[in-house]
């Protein structure tokens, strides 16, 4: 039987993971299926995919009765909810996990968004949810937030699996390394084996383009557009390549150390003009991982391309973002709107969830 492209692309050294989690799919077989037939062998979890599914069906009512016979606090409620989900994705992925030796077979579970700015919370949150669900396939995803950065190294220093998240410039990716080497350097010092601890880096793509498209229409600049986003990507790879070499990183290596994945995220592409499987064509290389919508999937399944593209052009890139600074369009801006915007939106997305658990709650105690 032929491979299918997904499955070629995982033999290129890219993991295709599910951008979303939900009961029905667990319940139903299809994530499943996709793992058979799509190569999936990962998933992340958000609050907003969670609050649709919770909002559209029955498949939460039962347990949700339950809990509010006990628990009046809603983020305790969704915590109670999701961590069930969370578990039974971890235990369909685990073969994955136990097959590939820790480096794929994961699902993430997200801390609060609405303390992304507090790095004692966010370290305490980490840790909550990791002893909530002690599983070695687990991954927390904590934002890239400067504070968020501190509570990364702290808890990698404590030993545990991070999928940091919401990353969109280079800087912000420099310093996550940093801090995931930092971790490891002190985990180390204190006994712990390094062999244990894994992290991704979750580098946000399209996302650029939408924001440094609208700036590049603004300034006349329209041959610009539809191009930062991949070369920025471009570029993260080849920091990733130079952090993880060299003496000191050898030293970590030596003792067990994995490094740190770059995770391609938010690669649907939003503008209908661009071509619908570009921001995984052009993102293809050994040791990283592509979270795709249930479309995206759909999309390079039918007609995506698969050869190595990521190390492809990047003379090019650099140029290109001398070019996007020449045009007038402040990278860093463009960056430093799009991490704001995107804590936001997580916190936006926690709220509408809250609320959608209190209407369902409201609406089964009234039956």
């Amino acid at each position: 039987m032929p491979k299918t492209r997904l499955q070629e692309l995982s033999e290129h050294g890219q993991s295709v993971w599910l951008d979303y989690l939900s009961r029905d799919i667990l319940e139903n077989g299809k994530l499943a299926k996709m793992m058979d037939e799509d190569a999936v062998v990962g998933v992340t979890s958000n609050p907003s995919i969670f609050q649709k599914a919770l909002a559209s069906g029955d498949a939460y009512d039962e347990q949700l009765k339950q809990l509010l016979d006990t628990e009046e606090d809603l983020k305790e409620i969704f915590l109670a909810l999701s961590a069930e989900d969370v578990k039974g994705g971890l235990e369909l992925l685990r073969p994955v996990y136990d097959a590939t030796r820790g480096e794929d077979g994961y699902v993430s579970w997200e801390v609060d968004p609405e303390i992304a700015y507090d790095r004692g919370r966010t370290l305490e949150e980490a840790k909550r949810l990791h002893e909530w669900i002690d599983e070695p396939n687990l991954y927390v995803k904590i934002p890239a937030t400067a504070p968020g950065v501190g509570a990364i190294e702290d808890s990698v220093a404590a030993g545990r699996n991070i999928n940091v998240t919401l990353i969109f410039s280079l800087q912000r990716h420099e310093e996550t390394m940093e801090a995931y080497v930092r971790g490891l350097e002190r985990f180390a010092g204190d006994g712990g084996d390094l062999i244990t601890v894994r992290s991704v880096a979750s580098f946000f793509v399209s996302r650029v383009d939408t924001e440094a498209d609208a700036r590049l229409e603004q300034v006349g600049r329209a041959d610009l557009q539809g191009k930062l986003a991949i070369a920025n990507a471009k570029l993260a790879y080849q920091n990733y390549k130079r952090v993880f070499s060299g003496d000191r990183w050898d030293r970590l290596a030596a003792k067990g150390a994995h490094p740190q994945r770059c995770l391609w995220a938010s690669t649907s592409t939003k503008n209908p003009a661009y071509r619908d499987v570009m921001y995984v064509e052009e993102l293809i290389g050994p040791q990283t991982v592509n979270t795709m919508p249930e479309e995206t999937i759909e999309a390079f399944q039918d007609h995506g391309k698969v050869e190595d593209t990521v190390e492809r052009d990047i003379d090019k890139a650099t140029r290109l973002l001398d070019d996007i600074r020449e045009a007038g369009v402040d990278y860093d801006d463009v960056t430093d709107t799009l991490e704001r915007e995107g804590v936001q939106k997580f916190i936006d997305s926690f709220v509408e969830l809250k609320q959608g658990i209190a209407e369902k709650r409201d609406a089964l105690a009234a039956v």
